[in-house]
């Protein structure tokens, strides 16, 4: 069902501008996170310097609520921008394996069409060897004969295609082995960025943050 509706023609039409649409946010959520760093950086500094110069409560507060402003915009551009390659990786993986999926059913079709085909002939092999030990006609016999070796010929060339389509279905199917085990991969290291992530929020909750009030 879902592989139905991506296929419609509009997806395709529409994914150049989604590629567009895509890049232009990563360069925008690049400059919000270098504008913060730069945020963070000044108002760090200047923190510093008020409080050692032990001016009055009100200015001080001041400062330490536009460094938390600047701590927070820091913290949700950065996060957004590595959510956003993380959807990016993750939707090119899901669209790789689900074309791997997708030829690994074809090839598995064509497999089993190879088989039942191999054992059509092979029966009507077996029938012809009955007929002729049945019979004593030398005319049919020799008609007989070359009809079994053009049978024997055909069943040959249907093991090879099967034996290339074998090969072909265990190729994909390495493939997409190797498809999901990348994107376990990518989820486990998502996981572990996750929980680095909680534990930098964590750490940094005591600073600046109780004057946000």
């Amino acid at each position: 069902r879902w592989q139905k509706i991506f296929m419609f023609p509009l997806w395709s039409k529409m994914a150049v501008f989604w590629n567009k649409m895509f890049l232009t946010i990563i360069v925008l959520l690049i400059v919000l996170f270098l504008d913060a760093v730069r945020e963070v950086r000044k108002y760090s500094s200047v923190h510093v310097n008020e409080k050692a110069a032990n001016v009055n409560s009100s200015a001080f507060d001041h400062i330490q609520m536009k460094l938390f402003r600047s701590q927070r915009n820091l913290y949700l551009s950065g996060f957004s921008l590595f959510l956003w390659l993380v959807l990016r990786r993750t939707v090119t993986l899901l669209t790789q394996l689900a074309k791997e999926m997708a030829s690994h059913a074809a090839l598995e079709t064509q497999v089993n069409d190879a088989t039942e085909a191999a054992k059509k002939y092979m029966a009507e092999n077996e029938r012809l060897q009955e007929a002729l030990s049945g019979k004593g006609n030398g005319k049919k016999k020799e008609s007989t004969d070359a009809t079994e070796e053009k049978l024997k010929e055909e069943v040959e060339r249907l093991k090879a295609e099967l034996q290339k389509t074998s090969q072909a279905f265990h190729k994909a199917k390495t493939e997409v082995a190797a498809v999901k085990k990348q994107s376990e991969g990518l989820r486990r290291e998502y996981d572990q960025l996750m929980k680095e992530f909680e534990q930098l929020q964590v750490g940094g909750s005591g600073s600046p943050y109780k004057y946000c009030v």
